[in-house]
């Protein structure tokens, strides 16, 4: 029987799961790449505008306002996921996640995707279950196995596909 995690109402409750995507050096580099690209797009308009009074200085501004802070705050998500991915490989228990369950969803209407449902479990951790959504893959099964990665200290968990 699965343990629904509230130990009838008198133990702590575990930590809530969180998955990290793999982040490896060749990916971050192409996404901190696309950072520094949206960082850059509006102040380099900007002053090409300037320079050679060109009408793109509104455009600039736009672009200066609206892309900076985005790609400041996709610079600092890279680099937390990256941290994330570093603390599971130096402190994660190898662990099994079990394709329990798939379900087709729409994400924008145009794009549809799978919810897998996985059961991840391993030696000296505490099975739970948990919702991976991603694009369709038709290695994707019920009942196949993947290989994972748990914090249990960190609530954090990555599935190996």
């Amino acid at each position: 029987m699965a343990d629904d995690g509230d130990n009838g109402g008198t133990g702590p409750k575990p930590p809530q799961m969180t998955q990290i995507s793999h982040i490896g050096l060749w990916e971050a580099t192409s996404l901190y790449i696309i950072a520094a690209v949206m960082c850059l797009c509006g102040p380099v308009m900007l002053g090409f505008a300037l320079l050679t009074g060109a009408e793109l200085t509104v455009m600039g501004i736009v672009f200066t306002v609206v892309f900076v802070p985005l790609g400041l705050a996709f610079w600092g998500n890279t680099v937390v996921d990256r941290e994330h991915n570093r603390r599971l490989d130096a402190v994660g228990v190898p662990a099994t996640a079990e394709i329990t369950d798939l379900t087709d969803f729409d994400w924008s209407g145009e794009e549809s995707g799978v919810a897998v449902g996985l059961r991840v479990s391993g030696p000296g951790l505490r099975t739970f279950e948990t919702t991976w959504k991603r694009t369709h893959h038709p290695a994707l099964r019920v009942g196949l196995r993947l290989t994972a990665v748990v914090d249990p200290s960190g609530g954090r968990f990555r599935v190996e596909f």
